[in-house]
């Protein structure tokens, strides 16, 4: 059985997803902890199915590193084999993706390495495309630049706002989500060798 923990900053709509698929006896996953970086709705979502919670405030510590060392040492608690950020709206130290990667991945709101950052689906819309998507990738040391395990194209419609094509990517992300952590439980995704064949392919790593 795959263990999980999410990172949460908000309402956590990818967070109760998962924990619904997890609830499912045949689903090979099991969240056992969920973290946010301060005060957020989508503890709710856990409490619903008792999976405990940490708190780790990000003003309340002096700098991202010490932030994200404490953050560390609270889920490392728990042993996950999988760290899912789940709408976390922090970039997480270096050392800290370092530590947890492969193993570490999130989800964006486009068709990457279309509209990486934190603006995806407000950058699809003024590019004028006429289709973005959804991805799950292994979080790097970049920004969105990670191997990519999933994606799917998401059209974009005549008269579409940041939210109305925020709310038709949404459903397909979580469904990739779902699916990306089914096929790491079950060894049909290899997070090392995704991980070391990106690198391989990569012209700028030799």
């Amino acid at each position: 059985m795959l263990t999980v923990a999410v990172l949460i900053s908000g309402t956590g709509s990818n967070l109760r997803a998962l924990l619904d698929a997890a609830a499912d006896p045949g689903f090979p996953a099991r969240v056992v902890v969920v973290g946010a970086d301060r005060e957020a709705d989508g503890f709710a979502h856990a409490e619903h199915f008792g999976v405990p919670t940490v708190l780790v405030p990000f003003r309340e510590f002096e700098t991202r590193e010490q932030w994200g060392a404490e953050l560390r040492a609270q889920i490392d608690v728990w042993t996950p084999d999988l760290v899912v950020l789940s709408g976390l709206m922090r970039l997480l130290p270096a050392d800290l993706v370092d530590a947890w990667a492969p193993a570490l991945i999130n989800t964006h709101p486009a068709y990457l390495p279309e509209f990486p950052g934190a603006h995806g689906v407000r950058d699809a819309l003024a590019a004028g495309v006429t289709e973005t998507g959804a991805s799950v990738i292994i979080v790097d040391s970049g920004v969105d630049s990670g191997p990519i395990l999933a994606q799917e194209r998401v059209p974009v419609l005549p008269g579409d706002t940041e939210h109305s094509l925020h709310e038709r990517i949404k459903p397909v992300e979580r469904r990739l989500l779902i699916e990306v952590v089914r096929a790491v439980a079950t060894g049909e995704i290899d997070l090392a060798r995704a991980s070391s064949d990106a690198v391989a392919s990569d012209p700028s790593s030799s």
